[in-house]
């Protein structure tokens, strides 16, 4: 589980976002980092039992820095308020490659898996080979363990074309998929389940859910 001190490093940062507080709590900062970086590495250990393409990372390959990259951005804020980890054959700096994500964040943990942001050549070759295997693709995301845990793929609105991306028909069988921007998958997980002594099998079972869609669109980033 995650330690609770852990957490609240977090919420204390969110409120003291500084440089100067970050250095003065610095040890604590570490201890933290500790803490999720172990957790990380239980959830790559047992997730590796079955998806042997991430057998190999540590978890010191997938964390994200906590430091912001602010140089394009309005926000000034030095630090993120959240760690999070990227479980991806690659590590965090694979590019254009599904794996899966844990976010940790006071009130918006949750995990997931995918590819996000693709560029555009593989992004045709995803939507290609949706439209050519729906069937099967379609069987991945409606399968009933993969709805209970995330219901479908990310549909808000700043991830769905308004309508096929050109070279489809608008009644394609699989329409309402190729207008996807990012193919992820996202669960919530509460304060309560971080709390729980359970959390690491719950976090494993989940992620182990997506296999086959990491697997599906690894094959056709492949081609």
């Amino acid at each position: 589980m995650i330690q609770p001190r852990t957490l609240q490093f977090l919420k204390n940062l969110k409120k003291n976002n500084q440089k100067a507080w970050f250095d003065a709590n610095r040890t604590v900062y570490e201890v933290a980092k500790a803490d999720f970086t172990s957790f990380v590495q239980t959830v790559i250990d047992g997730l590796g039992k079955k998806d042997k393409t991430i057998q190999h990372l540590s978890a010191k390959d997938c964390l994200f820095r906590i430091n912001r990259d602010v140089r394009f951005s309005k926000d000034k804020s030095p630090y993120k308020t959240n760690f999070g980890a990227s479980i991806n054959v690659g590590g965090k700096k694979a590019m254009n490659t599904a794996g899966y994500y844990v976010h940790l964040e006071p009130g918006g943990t949750f995990i997931g898996g995918g590819i996000y942001a693709p560029n555009a050549t593989e992004l045709r070759k995803i939507r290609q080979e949706i439209d050519y295997y729906f069937t099967a693709f379609k069987k991945i995301v409606t399968a009933k363990k993969f709805a209970a845990v995330y219901g479908d793929l990310d549909r808000t609105k700043n991830n769905v074309l308004s309508r096929v991306p050109k070279g489809y028909e608008p009644d394609n069988a699989a329409a309402e998929y190729l207008k996807l921007k990012n193919y992820v998958a996202l669960a919530p997980i509460t304060a309560a389940e971080l709390n729980s002594k359970e959390i690491v099998k719950k976090v494993i079972a989940c992620l182990e859910t997506l296999q086959p869609l990491v697997y599906f669109i690894n094959e056709a980033v492949k081609e």
